[in-house]
């Protein structure tokens, strides 16, 4: 196995401001941008209403090996991807809140910690939003970062070392080669970013089975339903410690939860119908995301955008990747490739998935009625039943949920 010797932290790279004219293009046009947003044992997940701008953001990242890209998207054959990398950048304005992760001897460095990337299938659109783990061992190709240097490709490394060699190029192009599926759209977010949108959207419900309380992160939350902001929200997705049995696979169960209620909330007429709201909301994603240059374009945002305004919230589904214990160390993952197969088959054979996995006490979060509300949950009608044919069940291997379903955190203090 080749190693790198010199880990590189590429420059931080930050959205161009929108034009002046940014308010009138986007009530001519609007279009409801899907983007799953994750950071360092965080995530969000958002629609964000995005508007016109004149010319394309200067800082947008070219994908390397990036094959040329219809301009519409109803070319894509069998649908497209969108990868969403949450990178853990200690940027100034923000680095007194996170402790030792800013100010340690590692502070320096850059990782992609969440890794999710979002298929969205042809007609009828569905979507999938599969989260890698940031611990998992898979094999790095050779990558070239933003100043031409090229890194050797490893047979083995964590995924979340991909950014150092080549940042969200290097990322997309390791996946791409994980799943066997191209990567046509790309973005990534900061722990600002995160905090940045969380509160423009008014926050996020979430809802919490059993109290969370976690030193690492300074999450202390009661049992409950509770509508989670900036900082507290971050802790929430970021806790590791404080949910099931403290795995950053149960981290990535609490994320989806986080995922499914912000997606209900993003489609609901509180957002969408809310034209103040979208325009803070696309302004500040327009300054907290770096984009590949494909997504950078105006109008395939708004492509995208009517492409997923009308996925039912039953197909719009959250799983993690499958693993297995790592053989060299109980502390790592390695790809389960034998029900990884099996779940991309089911993607892209594009019926609706079904989740057979049961939970148990050592996942994220558990399915159960939502305990007595501080806030009131969200609430969805779930779309129409499919035909049996049209259903295909995920081995039992692969966690998640869709976001027509309530989950809540299934915090470490336990009743």
């Amino acid at each position: 196995m080749s190693e790198s010797t010199t880990p590189r932290r590429p420059l931080a790279r930050h959205g161009q401001q929108a034009s002046p004219t940014f308010a009138g293009q986007l009530m001519k046009i609007v279009g409801i941008f899907a983007a799953v947003v994750l950071v360092s044992g965080l995530a969000v997940v958002g629609y964000i209403g995005i508007g016109l701008t004149s010319t394309v953001q200067a800082n947008a990242v070219e994908l390397e090996g990036q094959k040329a890209v219809p301009p519409d998207i109803g070319a894509y054959e069998g649908g497209f991807n969108l990868l969403l990398a949450g990178v853990d950048t200690c940027e100034p304005k923000y680095a007194h809140l996170f402790g030792k992760r800013c100010t340690g001897g590692d502070s320096e460095g850059t990782l992609n910690d969440v890794n999710l990337l979002v298929h969205v299938s042809a007609e009828p659109r569905r979507v999938t939003a599969v989260s890698f783990p940031r611990d998992m061992m898979v094999p790095i190709p050779s990558c070239e970062d933003e100043n031409g240097q090229v890194s050797s490709a490893m047979s083995k490394q964590p995924l979340n070392s991909a950014w150092e060699y080549g940042g969200l190029s290097c990322v997309a192009k390791t996946l791409s080669e994980l799943t066997g599926e191209d990567i046509q759209f790309a973005a990534s977010v900061t722990f600002g970013g995160v905090i940045e949108i969380t509160n423009a959207i008014g926050g996020v419900d979430v809802c919490l089975a059993t109290p969370i309380k976690d030193k690492y992160t300074g999450l202390d939350m009661a049992a409950g339903n509770h509508t989670v902001v900036g900082l507290q929200a971050l802790q929430f997705l970021r806790t590791r410690h404080g949910v099931g049995d403290g795995s950053d696979l149960g981290r990535i169960g609490n994320q989806q939860q986080y995922m499914s209620s912000l997606a209900r909330k993003m489609m609901s007429s509180e957002t969408l119908g809310n034209i103040p709201v979208m325009l803070k909301l696309a302004d500040t994603a327009v300054h907290n995301l770096t984009t590949s240059t494909t997504l950078a374009d105006p109008m395939k945002l708004v492509q995208i955008g009517l492409a997923l305004k009308d996925v039912p919230l039953n197909d719009i589904v959250f799983v993690q990747y499958p693993t297995a214990e790592d053989p060299d160390d109980a502390n790592k993952v390695v790809p389960d490739y034998d029900s990884a197969e099996q779940m991309w088959a089911a993607i892209s054979a594009n019926k609706q998935l079904e989740i057979t996995h049961k939970n148990t006490k050592n996942d994220g979060v558990v399915v159960e009625d939502a305990p007595e509300a501080t806030t009131p949950p969200a609430t969805t009608e779930p779309g129409a039943t499919p035909a049996p044919d049209q259903v295909a069940q995920l081995p039992s291997t692969v966690k998640g949920n869709s976001a027509a379903q309530q989950t809540c955190s299934n915090g470490n203090v336990r009743r």
